[in-house]
């Protein structure tokens, strides 16, 4: 039989098959409620918590588009990932407290305590829309540009359809606990695979960083690879967007996106939310070697390589021997897998509980429950058709980002100022949503005609810089609440103490995270 790959490695993939589906299986015995299937009970710990939030997150998505905007651009790229760090510090203090302590199901239920509930069906619609067309079909569609370099003949509509099944399957059963402890799994197969790629790549120059130095730099494609800081009017990642649009882009990605949020939500208590959120940031300062690297090294390895999306795929059937690239395979699945259950999960929370059970109070645990299992399938069979269509845009990362740039702002300054100010009721936050997104449409159209030419990161500061200004505007139309109304909604120096021993306070964990990624960002600096 004429395989394309190894007999070994095919064994080591499919053995990850079973041992996903058999947990998804047990654990489906096991969910019987709505809060099971999509907060897992509320009793989820750190450590699961901190590797479902990377292994959600470090997708096929990032797997493929890191490794060919390094192969484009260099590590300047990394921005995506160690910026996670400062975000999800952000988030520890400023956002994870209320989340816990108001015991939201949905991150827009959390918006309806401060504006309302048209303002929560608002954003709860918009981050239905982007996990469906941003999270869900592009990892599907990443997912299977890989899979075609290991089986060419692979369709890549029928590829999308059969991965977003077998996705959908165990986590309408399992839910959200099926997804967080299929991510742990999924995180350290990741972490091993990536690692194990990125010593292989390093090997080729002899373990020498002066030879991968100087190889770069001689190499014709070479456009300050090794530089973290790009100038201000560079067309790939500018440096003040690189501190300003990505950082925003990202704290609205970690803190307020159900698709990574809701493992958060079912944190046993604060504290184990909060050290969940670190150790994920401590994993994210991981990507700039294991993946960003490899991207920079292939352009000495694969000088010729026509598309830059194929990157990583290349490198593992190039440069793997048998065994180890069934390893990286098993977890460029687990990516794939891990993202597209992450996001089914979230749409179908985010129908069931902001749409459809407001209007039907009385539905028992049960109901809930088999009501998510169909959103789950129905936006299963969405994504599996809208996927393909992502081929007809320039770049996956920049499908991901731009879509992300016109989108959020305004949910950004939403939270940024409901937590921080009591300014604002109902109608500023529907106004700021609707008023922002109206700005986004015309440099939108503007963008498309090739007018407005700028950057997305300025692009993203730009519009959330509109959104604190309508939201401004808007504000004082309507009169403050009454002193104490907001007072379990908005922030105080209190929220921050954790009352625990100083080596586990949070605050200093923070500390150290922050400092380890300043060190990653002047190491190329």
């Amino acid at each position: 039989m004429n395989l394309p790959i190894h007999l070994i490695d095919l064994l080591i993939i499919l053995a990850y098959f079973a041992a996903i589906v058999g947990i998804g299986i047990r654990v489906a015995r096991r969910t019987h409620s709505g809060e099971d299937l999509f907060l897992a009970g509320r009793k989820l710990v750190w450590p699961v918590i901190g590797f479902s939030l990377f292994a959600s997150n470090i997708s096929s998505t990032t797997l493929v588009g890191l490794a060919g905007n390094a192969y484009r651009y260099g590590v300047a790229v990394s921005a995506y990932e160690w910026g996670t760090s400062i975000v999800l510090v952000l988030m520890m203090f400023f956002l994870i407290p209320f989340y816990i302590k108001s015991r939201i199901s949905t991150v827009p239920e959390f918006l309806e305590k401060r504006y309302g509930p048209k303002a929560r069906r608002y954003f709860s619609a918009l981050n239905i829309f982007l996990s469906l067309v941003v999270d869900t079909a592009g990892s599907l569609f990443a997912g299977a540009m890989v899979l075609q370099v290991f089986f060419p003949g692979l369709n890549l509509w029928v590829t999308c359809i059969v991965l977003a099944i077998l996705a959908g399957v165990y986590t309408a059963a399992g839910g959200l606990a099926a997804v967080v402890f299929t991510d742990v799994i999924q995180g350290i197969i990741l972490l091993l695979g990536t690692a194990t790629l990125a010593v292989i790549c390093f090997a080729q120059f002899d373990y020498s960083w002066t030879a991968v130095v100087e190889g770069v730099q001689a190499s014709e494609a070479y456009n300050g690879h090794l530089s973290m800081i790009r100038p201000p009017s560079d067309p790939d990642l500018p440096w003040p967007g690189m501190f300003t649009g990505v950082l925003l882009l990202g704290f609205y990605y970690w803190g307020m996106n159900q698709y990574i949020v809701q493992r958060v939500l079912g944190a046993k208590d604060v504290n184990h939310a909060r050290y969940g959120a670190l150790l994920a940031g401590f994993l994210k300062l991981t990507p700039l070697f294991i993946m960003v690297l490899p991207g920079v090294m292939a352009v000495v390895l694969l000088p010729d390589l026509a598309d830059p999306d194929q990157v990583f795929p290349t490198l593992v059937r190039e440069y793997l021997p048998v065994g180890v690239l069934g390893l990286v395979m098993a977890g460029l699945i687990a990516a794939i897998m891990s993202s597209i259950d992450s996001t089914l999960n979230s749409a179908s929370t985010l129908v069931t509980l902001d749409f459809i059970k407001p209007r039907r109070p009385n539905m028992t645990e049960k109901e809930t429950a088999h009501v998510g299992r169909i959103c789950t399938f129905v936006f299963m069979i969405i994504s599996a058709l809208w996927a393909p269509m992502i081929q007809y845009f320039a770049g996956l990362f920049d499908y991901l980002q731009q879509i992300l740039t016109f989108a959020v702002p305004p949910v950004i300054i939403l939270f940024v100022m409901g937590v921080m100010t009591n300014r604002g009721g109902a109608k500023t936050g529907l106004v700021t949503l609707m008023g922002t997104h109206a700005v986004s449409i015309v440099l939108f159209v503007l963008q498309a005609m090739g007018i407005y030419t700028l950057h997305f990161t300025y692009t993203a500061v730009i519009l959330t810089v509109a959104a604190f200004l309508i939201f401004q505007v808007a504000a004082t139309t309507e009169p403050r609440p009454e002193a104490g109304a907001l007072a379990d909604l908005t922030w105080s120096a209190r929220v921050a103490d954790a009352k625990v021993a100083w080596y586990a306070d949070p605050r200093v964990l923070a500390g150290v995270l922050l400092a380890l990624t300043a060190v990653s960002i002047l190491m190329f600096v």
